[in-house]
């Protein structure tokens, strides 16, 4: 379990550290934890690093609802 929770909070944290490696402002810290890698590891990785995309998605769909 705990390795799905690390996994889940590196998926969310990997949108912004991935922008910030493009620009080689935080090289010292991975966007993938390669000691971790494991089942539960990717799967909380998957799931946090989709979590934004999926939110954006949402987020308009209830915006246009709501419009008379």
């Amino acid at each position: 379990m705990e390795d799905f929770l690390w996994g889940l909070v590196n998926g969310i944290t990997a949108w912004p550290l991935l922008v910030l490696h493009v620009f080689s402002i935080w090289d010292r810290y991975p966007v993938y934890n390669v000691v971790r890698n494991g089942g539960w590891y990717q799967f909380g990785f998957l799931i946090g690093a989709g979590s934004p995309i999926l939110g954006l998605f949402s987020g308009r769909d209830r915006i246009t609802r709501h419009l008379p």
